[in-house]
């Protein structure tokens, strides 16, 4: 059997207005919707079509706040079997470093797995970094930026779309993949499985329940921090041309004005 993890993060919607918090500049989660990011539910499928390709399991990790359980169900409803839920105060304003010490921690629990599915980065933080740090972290191989990935016996094969054409990629399980957003189209949760999804295990785990030093995690210990921070300016209005005949050329010279032919 096939033990999969996928790791998913809950994020503010894109189509949210975003900010940061006045208090400390991090990224104000509260303002806006949130939901389970993209290329996560991307992961989730790849590892459920694993998973139906033979005998498997899937365990979803995440790290985040309460509300995060949203995303951890909707996960589940997808098909997903069981999740690990690492909440803690602690944790607020964790750099990428921190971060994936606890993702290391939390993917420690889930014995024998082979294969740590992730997106190649979240839509918040964007730093891209999580998965590189993590396979390093793990002692793990890692295939990055994959659009498609089989398994075969204890090996897997991907394929990385670069500038130049395709690199293809392989390694012994275990292993870390990062997907990007071409890798398939995430299915729908049906109803049944959104059912069946409330009743699915979901360990909740502080960092002390990892053995992870609260004093290392958290904004204090963070390697890099936001020290100050302004919101974008009002869209400024428009220059409207009035056409009198010298419309064409009131748009040339306001053109040239901007320096743009």
């Amino acid at each position: 059997m096939t033990k999969i993890v996928v790791l998913v993060k809950q994020v503010p919607d894109t189509y949210s207005e975003r900010k940061l918090s006045d208090a400390d500049h991090t990224l104000d989660r509260e303002s806006a919707d949130a939901v389970l990011d993209e290329i996560n539910e991307k992961a989730v499928e790849e590892a459920l079509k694993i998973k139906e390709a033979g005998e498997g399991e899937v365990t979803v990790v995440s790290v985040g706040p309460d509300r995060a359980t949203d995303a951890i169900r909707k996960a589940l409803s997808m098909g997903a079997d069981k999740a690990i839920h690492v909440s803690d105060e602690a944790l607020h304003g964790s750099d990428v470093i921190a971060t994936s010490k606890v993702l290391a921690a939390a993917i420690g629990k889930v014995e024998g797995y082979d294969l740590i599915i992730t997106g190649n980065e979240a839509s918040d933080g964007r730093a891209g970094a999580v998965p590189a740090i993590l396979a390093e972290t793990l002692g793990l191989p890692q295939l990055t930026y994959v659009r498609e990935l089989t398994v075969e016996g204890g090996t897997i094969k991907a394929s990385r779309e670069t500038d130049d054409g395709l690199t293809h990629l392989e390694a012994s399980l275990p292993a870390l993949v990062s997907v990007t957003e071409k890798i398939n189209e995430p299915r729908y949760p049906s109803f049944k499985g959104i059912m069946a999804a409330k009743k699915k295990p979901v360990e909740t785990l502080t960092v002390a329940d990892l053995g992870v030093d609260a004093g290392e995690v958290g904004l204090a210990n963070a390697l890099s921090t936001v020290v100050e921070a302004a919101p974008k300016p009002p869209r400024q209005a428009g220059q409207r041309v009035e056409d009198e005949g010298d419309g064409g050329t009131k748009i040339i010279e306001y053109l040239v004005g901007q320096k743009l032919v």
